[in-house]
């Protein structure tokens, strides 16, 4: 490791959860990192260096935190790129490239990316507005996606016939054709300015079909050891089609006869990735890390089988945050929770997250469906119990933080 790394001011854009747990990791570094965010409580506020509140959105405001910055990063998508692309221009050094980030800002342009470079994805059509979907009504059924500000399953609807179009968006959109998908998995794929590519074994992901959030996270995703290799060769082309510095997040669809599509990507730690900081030998943020300050990149072999689950508010509840069940939970061996400093709960918002390792895949899944009823996320309106942990940490009062941060 360079001992000069200390040194370099690096900037983030967004301060959520995933800020968090990366700002958690780059402390094992002695790493000097500001933060940029719209909330003055953000869950990155009390643990970076220096704390700007602004808004990420606008260019004058990401131009001035950039220009004090030797090296930027991003935690969430939705950011101005336009004053990146001047940053990089003037010699700061973006990780992930502001053309990345302008890509993913548009699943559109997504979709194109992915036909141009020959990597397997959905048949799809682009479309302006409401009225343009009966000019595709041949191929009901479809999957109606806003081109841009989607996040966690928002921005997205089904189109199984015409009867559905009263319900449909009228923005520019993709209609993706419905695939009938017998699991969905996801790789995290890293890789540096050097061009070394690592993998993250694969994971498993079951949804909410309420919230349409990750329920459970399974690592290793139970699929061959052949779809495996396809996962990481197709993961790998686009990294490196996309000249990525930093992890990868792709989501894929696993048809019946094994085929995979890529349904999306995220340039940054994901979702997906969670279950890494104690189930693999380096955690995505660690890797995320290595890669965009220019160290090796590490081990990603799993350690132990684990899954992760989402401690998402109870959808009737909100308010000051308690957790209920933490004590019972905190008994069984394997156990650990991360929560992400938001002292608000809303209905279905991630509010932290629970990982499960064990030497038997089985029993960790078995562990963690225990801990979706044992744990619930509720608000202080409730009476509290010698079970319940009172949220007074830290955290943000804006669902802002969930958009990007799946």
């Amino acid at each position: 490791m360079s001992n000069t790394i200390q040194f370099i001011r690096l900037g983030m854009l967004g301060g959520g959860q995933l800020g968090r747990m990366l700002l958690q990791k780059a402390a094992d570094f002695d790493l000097r990192i500001a933060v940029l965010d719209p909330d003055p409580e953000a869950p990155c506020r009390y643990l970076c260096e220096e704390f700007v509140c602004g808004n990420f959105r606008d260019y004058q405001t990401v131009y001035d935190f950039g220009k004090k910055c030797d090296l930027m990063t991003i935690e969430i998508e939705h950011v101005n790129t336009e004053a990146l692309f001047q940053l990089q221009k003037e010699g700061v050094k973006i990780h992930p490239s502001p053309e990345i980030i302008q890509l993913v800002q548009d699943k559109g342009l997504q979709k194109e990316f992915y036909k141009k470079h020959s990597i397997p994805t959905a048949d799809f059509v682009l479309i302006e507005n409401k009225s343009e979907i009966s000019k595709h009504s041949s191929g009901f059924p479809w999957m109606q996606k806003l081109r841009k500000g989607g996040y966690d399953g928002k921005g997205v609807q089904p189109l199984k016939s015409a009867t559905d179009l009263t319900a449909a968006f009228d923005d520019p959109s993709i209609l993706e054709k419905m695939i009938p998908f017998t699991k969905e998995i996801a790789v995290i794929v890293s890789r540096n300015e050097k061009g070394d590519i690592v993998c993250f074994p694969s994971v498993e992901m079951e949804f909410n079909p309420e919230a349409n959030l990750v329920e459970f996270l399974s690592s290793p995703a139970h699929i061959s050891k052949a779809v495996e290799e396809k996962a990481e060769s197709i993961a790998t082309h686009l990294a490196n089609e996309l000249k990525l510095v930093g992890v990868l997040a792709v989501e894929f669809f696993l048809t019946a006869n094994d085929e995979l599509l890529v349904n999306e990507i995220a340039p940054r730690p994901h979702n997906s990735g969670h279950q890494t900081i104690e189930g693999n030998i380096t955690s995505q943020y660690e890797q995320h890390l290595r890669a965009i300050y220019g160290m090796p990149l590490g081990n990603t072999s799993i350690v132990k089988p684990s899954v992760m689950i989402n401690l998402l508010g109870e959808k009737n509840y909100s308010g000051n945050v308690l957790y209920e069940g933490m004590d019972e939970a905190l008994k069984i061996p394997g156990v650990h929770v991360h929560l992400y400093g938001k002292k608000i709960t809303k209905p279905f918002r991630k509010m932290g997250h629970v990982t499960v390792v064990n030497d038997s895949a089985a029993e960790a899944h078995r562990i963690a469906r225990k801990l979706l009823s044992t744990i619930r996320v509720i608000a202080q309106s409730i009476k509290s119990s010698k079970n319940t942990y009172v949220g007074i940490i830290m955290g943000s009062q804006s669902d802002l933080y969930n958009a990007g941060s799946c």
